[in-house]
């Protein structure tokens, strides 16, 4: 990979114009495309990604029918999309197609607010995936400790988690490509057993199971946590841009059929659940649905959903340290890190960005489940709101500008489609506890001290600091004329 250093860089545009694997600077003429003898992910393997981003299947959903009954989970799970994920993704499409490269939402940020802040977005937003990373060797054990009693606690578990993580960071290690293919099959292997669920429930089907509700007994912070944390990271995806096989093209399509799979795998499941077996609002939580399959189809049925739920951690986990990773390699590309960052493996993955996730993630297994969702809830609300900003700002700034694929509204319906999600995020944020609102905020505290440090460092020559020579400047000197942008 071409560098060059931060400090002597040449201006060529502010931002550039984009296509399937290059950008065309201010005097049209193309720049390289980025080839590191790997193969770029295609569009089967990229849509199980995004899966694994934002869902990996109904494994965690019990809490909604536990927090508000089987009307309003059945009803959250359709509605909550069309307010947030929607739009998440559509900006997503728009934006990652806009700069396809693995710095994702941090380049959005910092081309529309400057570096400074593009670096908050990259620091709150990595830190949010590590939390939820976190997550998900606990779980994966949790799953396996009713046939495994030792793995329940103790040093087995611990050596467990940690065997767990390193054969998983190990795959991300191995390349892209190979995660994809796992996340491929790992997804069938994970939605199959309530395909078959939902076969054999027809005959014990009740409808009217479905309509129970009652408002004076919901449990609205637990409710509107679980809808949000199992439909977001939509943009996560955004952070391997640089590594798809046609960009433009694939990420929109990728998107849309990630959308339809995501909600069928939530609705479908609760729909058997909460329409085949007689409702009790406090057995509803996390592994509820292996006792329902056992009740349903056997114990046979019930192993699966359970090896099914051991695997989609397994999913997640590698789906989300690929996206952590390369995204501290986008940084690095962009100078926001120091250059080690942004050197590759053989395999072309970012072997130094793979060995910082994993060790948050090791560093973070402390923290229990409740503490995970709410504290990656925060960070990644922040996240969101400056995402919003930047959509709209380059909106404003730059309405000409190449946009691969662009949302069919103007500027006043790019707006009004952020108002409900921006709503939503901030009662999220009013409901979060003092603790994990003092976590969060001094976790963003660090953020903000953080980049004056490593500019120091630059600065001194402590550390070296490198842009790619193959991507455009964001920030030049100068303001460059808007002609720069256009198509």
């Amino acid at each position: 990979m071409k560098l060059r250093s931060t400090v002597n860089r040449q201006v060529s545009v502010e931002m550039g114009q984009s296509d399937a694997v290059e950008y065309v600077n201010i005097n049209d003429q193309p720049s390289s495309p980025r080839v590191h003898g790997t193969r770029k992910v295609s569009i089967l393997p990229l849509i199980f990604l995004i899966f694994y981003e934002v869902s990996g299947g109904p494994f965690g959903v019990e809490d909604s029918v536990k927090a508000a009954g089987p009307l309003l989970a059945l009803l959250g799970f359709l509605v909550f999309p069309i307010i947030w994920s929607v739009p998440e993704a559509l900006i997503t499409a728009e934006m990652g197609t806009m700069f396809p490269e693995n710095g994702g939402y941090v380049v959005w940020v910092s081309s529309a607010l400057g570096p400074y802040w593009g670096f908050q977005q990259g620091w709150m937003k990595w830190l949010s995936g590590v939390i939820d990373n976190a997550l998900y060797p606990v779980l994966f054990l949790d799953y396996l400790k009713s046939g495994i009693p030792a793995l329940g606690n103790g040093l087995p578990r611990a050596f467990a988690a940690l065997a767990l993580t390193f054969v998983l960071t190990f795959m991300n290690y191995r390349g892209l490509t190979i995660v994809g293919w796992a996340a491929v099959l790992l997804g069938i292997f994970s939605l199959l057993p309530f395909v078959v669920m939902g076969l054999v429930s027809l005959p014990k089907l009740e409808p009217s199971r479905w309509f129970v509700v009652n408002l004076g007994e919901v449990d609205w912070n637990l409710y509107l946590n679980t809808l949000f944390w199992n439909l977001n990271y939509w943009d996560s995806i955004s952070t391997l841009a640089g590594e798809v096989d046609n960009p433009k093209k694939t990420l929109p399509k990728a998107l849309f059929y990630a959308l339809i799979l995501v909600i069928f795998g939530y609705f479908f499941p609760l729909l058997v659940g909460t329409g085949a077996i007689p409702l009790d609002r406090d057995l509803w939580t996390d592994g509820y649905f292996s006792d329902i399959a056992k009740v349903l189809g056997g114990v046979w049925l019930r192993w699966w959903i359970q090896g099914a739920a051991a695997m989609s951690n397994m999913g997640m986990f590698v789906a989300e340290m690929s996206s952590d990773s390369f995204q501290l390699l986008g940084m690095a590309e962009r100078g926001m890190l120091p250059e080690f960052f942004a050197k590759r493996s053989r395999y072309g993955t970012p072997l130094i960005g793979i060995i910082f996730s994993a060790s948050g993630v090791v560093l973070l297994s402390w923290l229990s489940f409740q503490d995970i969702v709410a504290a990656e809830n925060f960070l990644y609300c922040f996240g969101m709101i400056m995402e919003f900003i930047a959509f709209i700002w380059l909106r404003i700034q730059y309405p000409a500008a190449s946009r691969p694929y662009k949302i069919p509204t103007g500027t006043v319906g790019a707006i009004i489609m952020c108002i409900p999600p921006t709503i939503l995020i901030c009662v999220v944020l009013a409901l979060s506890t003092l603790k994990v609102a003092a976590l969060s905020v001094g976790a963003v505290v660090i953020g903000l001290v953080m980049q004056p440090c490593l500019k120091y460092a630059e600065k001194k020559r402590l550390m070296k600091f490198s842009t790619s020579a193959e991507l455009p400047d964001l920030h030049g000197p100068e303001q460059e004329s808007v002609d720069s942008l256009l198509e």
